[in-house]
């Protein structure tokens, strides 16, 4: 799922990691793989953020940062999928998705 500008900073405020830009030429691949997300790189690899609390109105208060690919390496230059993890829940308080 895509993330709003919003929730990309609130991820980021709970969680180290860095944002990879809809514009970096990987991202094509990875939405071929992953699906439309918005990605995550750290020290572990490869992540997505999930809804898994929504209000009444359907406004997203949480979400689940769900590991999808490990390093391959130690220089952290090449991923390998996985089974996907959920590691950490994020709060977001009412802000949409969208």
């Amino acid at each position: 799922m895509k993330l709003s500008a919003p929730l990309v900073e609130r991820t980021l405020s709970q969680f180290h990691a860095q944002a990879i830009p809809d514009s970096h030429p990987a991202v094509p691949e990875l939405n071929r793989l992953f699906g439309d997300h918005t990605f995550f790189l750290d020290d572990n690899g490869l992540h997505i953020v999930e809804p898994v609390l929504a209000d009444e109105a359907g406004a997203t208060q949480a979400g689940q940062v769900v590991k999808l690919a490990v390093w391959n390496n130690s220089e952290k230059t090449s991923l390998v999928a996985r089974d996907p993890e959920a590691i950490v829940v994020l709060a977001f308080g009412s802000e949409s998705l969208l």
